[in-house]
């Protein structure tokens, strides 16, 4: 069941969410070594929070699945703080306003941020990251205007800097930030090549997103086919995985080239740090520019970057696949699932 909404760009579609007398959570119950599993979790039920003065009450209707939670779960999650044991997984959600005690917030409005793995959530403006007003299904908040859309984008024209003629790789160039990645290298003229991990993602890479060239990197001579794809060289790789990919394709890089660097996900753990191939020589030689890039970092251009994407969106420019599962109980095992790549586009949970 769906109902219409209206932004200032036009109506939108939402659907339908209850709004439940308990507050259904998902616990963090172990702290993962690795990626986190189902026995790492627990579902509870608590009393519905109450807002103070200059908070909202949120009620959850899609829960986002991201690779970064593997790292928040963790004992050292790199850029934030570890998700507290025995409380809700941290997590980003698209959520409807049911109470507001600020003055810029009405009941009724739909957001997306940082409101956890639960039916309810309590929290300031802080914790809000985007305002749905773009004429847009509200799923699309989660993907295509969340986390996922705004670091292609950024990361892509921020760091990568593409120009017309560059030949750019992706990584999990299927996934929901490689496949955007790909379509907007693509709207910026470049050749594009993706690396994925079945031929059925190889073939969404093409048929679906545009990509010139697609591989299974599990089958392929990736050597080989990143040279006969990028014969002048790779200008931009845009990496979301490291590990042995990121070894071949680094040594298939163009003088100047750009890396991306914005996940590591073929790194099951960081600790004890994993060994490799010294690259230095190769980043010296090839006089390339490496960076790191973290979306949380770059909050100021979120409204700017999510209103391109939109429009892009709008235009028939972009594409995405959404993979949406319902009900909380799907929960503790989907950061396991985005792993072994059961997902097919961006991973959300239905909860309404």
């Amino acid at each position: 069941m769906v109902e219409k909404a209206t932004t200032s760009q036009g109506p939108y579609e939402i659907p339908h969410f209850s709004r439940p007398s308990v507050n259904t959570r998902v616990l963090l119950k172990n702290r993962p070594l690795a990626v986190p599993q189902p026995s790492d979790f627990a579902i509870d039920e608590a009393p519905v929070p109450v807002p103070g003065a200059g908070q909202l009450l949120i009620r959850n209707i899609y829960l986002s699945v991201d690779p970064a939670q593997r790292g928040w779960a963790q004992a050292e999650a790199n850029y934030s703080d570890p998700v507290p044991l025995d409380g809700p997984m941290r997590g980003l959600a698209v959520g409807v306003v049911i109470t507001s005690r600020h003055a810029d917030y009405a009941e009724g409005e739909y957001l997306y941020g940082w409101f956890d793995w639960q039916d309810y959530a309590v929290v300031d403006p802080s914790k809000v990251i985007l305002r749905a007003r773009e004429a847009l299904p509200l799923a699309q908040f989660a993907g295509l205007l969340g986390i996922n859309g705004l670091t292609a984008y950024l990361a892509l024209t921020g760091l990568g800097r593409p120009e017309a003629g560059d030949t750019l790789v992706v990584s999990t160039a299927a996934g929901a930030v490689g496949s955007l990645v790909g379509q907007i290298g693509k709207l910026m003229g470049c050749t594009t090549v993706g690396l994925t991990g079945d031929d059925e993602k190889v073939a969404l890479c093409t048929e679906r997103y545009g990509f010139d060239a697609a591989y299974n990197y599990k089958t392929a001579d990736l050597e080989r086919a990143v040279a006969q794809s990028a014969p002048s060289g790779v200008n931009v790789y845009f990496d979301n995985t490291g590990g042995g990919i990121l070894d071949t394709v680094l040594r298939q890089m163009a003088v100047g080239g750009r890396i991306v660097q914005c996940g590591t996900a073929a790194n099951a753990q960081w600790n004890p740090p994993p060994t490799g191939p010294r690259n230095e020589r190769e980043i010296l030689t090839r006089r390339l520019v490496w960076s790191g890039f973290v979306i949380f970092d770059h909050a100021a251009k979120y409204e700017a970057a999510a209103s391109q994407l939109a429009a892009w969106y709008r235009e028939g420019k972009l594409v995405t696949e959404t993979d949406i599962s319902d009900g909380v109980e799907h929960a503790p095992g989907a950061i396991a699932a985005l792993y072994a790549g059961a997902n097919r586009g961006k991973k959300l949970i239905y909860i309404g």
